[in-house]
């Protein structure tokens, strides 16, 4: 079939690039030891602190998101190590389990139902009962891109607290940061690990680990061999705004705008926009009749939403119709849920026209693939403009 417009990419990342961003990226490449690209280096790293919510340094790597987990398990442990990771996803177990069990980590894989994110409790009572302190870090997915649970890191850190374990929290904000409340410093956080292609509206290629005082001690200890990986390296480097290898330069562009982005809207407001598109989009998959993947409200993402199709329909089958017919890419059941869900992204650089749009095309081709429903886009609406309504009397009151 002929499509004539843009394509819809709703899936939850790689993200829409904005055209700002696009052009940034165009630009000619520079001699990545000269004085121009220093004020490049120096200003990227300087704002990324800011969506990270943290003091210390940030560390760029040209990687995926999973290099990024690596590279927090490889400065952090030895080999052998012994950690925890809870299954929340596919990605609590891709990116992380498989990761670390190939780099001859002991992993302790707490079950789960990828319904629900980390339990606080649960890990409150393993740390007490680990007197020896055999656990060197716990791993939590903050965001689970397959599942859209959010996992409240916050408290996972105060369960930490209370049990006065020594542990290392690593935590995966892929598919949160610049997106979903994260407090990188607040919440105590060891290693923030993060990609660019989802909040931060760049195309894959750069991975990020915001570290931690106490991870650079771990660091200076850790024995896991390593050289790309390296933070002591990038650390050194940065200081005058360099790399210690090729940098990728143009994505560095591209983020450097993306940043600026994020700044004229104003962090609150693009956390706020994103909050208004979650609830905007549950609303519209409550309307239709339709199960969300989260169970407890206190844990649905804002940057994605992961629908269940009824039984005897298949989500893959839904999300090729829809292809088909509307030019709009939905994200995959993944794992186990695999043929059962269909993951609508809502995070990026997003607005609530684009909403409309794509729930429109989710609805349309729920009729097509004869999928029962009920109409939802209404109550998508409603959501959103009583959303605004709400942020117009606060501008107007202050």
């Amino acid at each position: 079939m002929m499509h004539t417009g843009r394509h819809f990419l709703q899936i939850p990342g790689p993200t829409n690039v904005p055209d700002r961003v696009l052009r940034e990226m165009a630009m000619a490449t520079i001699d990545h030891r000269g004085p121009e690209f220093a004020e490049l280096g120096l200003e990227v790293l300087d704002r990324l602190r800011g969506v990270f919510r943290t003091r210390g340094p940030v560390v760029i790597f040209p990687a995926s998101g999973t290099g990024a987990a690596e590279s927090a398990l490889a400065n952090t442990l030895s080999p052998i190590d012994q950690i925890l990771i809870f299954e929340t996803g596919w990605f609590s177990h891709i990116a992380w389990r498989f990761v670390a069990e190939r780099l001859g980590l002991k992993v302790e894989y707490v079950p789960g139902t990828w319904r629900r994110g980390a339990s606080p409790e649960t890990l409150e009572q393993r740390l007490n009962d680990d007197n020896a302190h055999e656990l060197k870090a716990i791993v939590v997915v903050h965001n689970e891109t397959s599942t859209g649970v959010v996992s409240r890191i916050g408290e996972i850190r105060r369960a930490m607290n209370r049990s006065g374990h020594p542990a290392l929290l690593i935590v995966d904000a892929i598919s949160s940061l610049a997106s979903i409340d994260l407090r990188h410093d607040e919440w105590e956080i060891d290693v923030t690990v993060c990609g660019s292609q989802k909040g931060l509206m760049v195309p894959p290629g750069l991975a990020f680990n915001a570290v931690s005082e106490k991870a650079l001690a771990a660091a200076a200890r850790a024995r896991m061999p390593k050289s790309y990986w390296d933070w002591q390296e990038m650390l050194k480097a940065n200081k005058s705004g360099f790399f210690p290898y090729t940098p990728a330069t143009n994505l560095l562009y591209g983020l450097r705008e993306a940043l600026r982005m994020i700044d004229e809207e104003g962090f609150e407001n693009v956390l706020q926009r994103h909050a208004r598109h979650g609830n905007a989009t549950r609303a519209a998959v409550r309307a239709w009749g339709l199960d969300i993947v989260p169970e407890d409200p206190a844990e649905y993402s804002n940057s994605l939403t992961a629908v269940y199709t009824p039984d005897g329909h298949n989500a893959d089958h839904l999300r090729q119709v829809i292809l088909e017919n509307f030019d709009m890419s939905l994200g995959t059941g993944l794992g186990k849920l695999a043929g059962k869900v269909f993951r609508i992204g809502h995070l990026g650089a997003f607005n609530d026209l684009m909403l409309a749009g794509t729930l429109s095309g989710v609805e349309m081709g729920l009729t097509l693939a004869g999928i029962p429903h009920k109409p939802g886009i209404a109550a998508a609406l409603e959501s959103l403009t009583t959303a605004g309504r709400k942020a117009e009397a606060a501008s107007l009151a202050r």
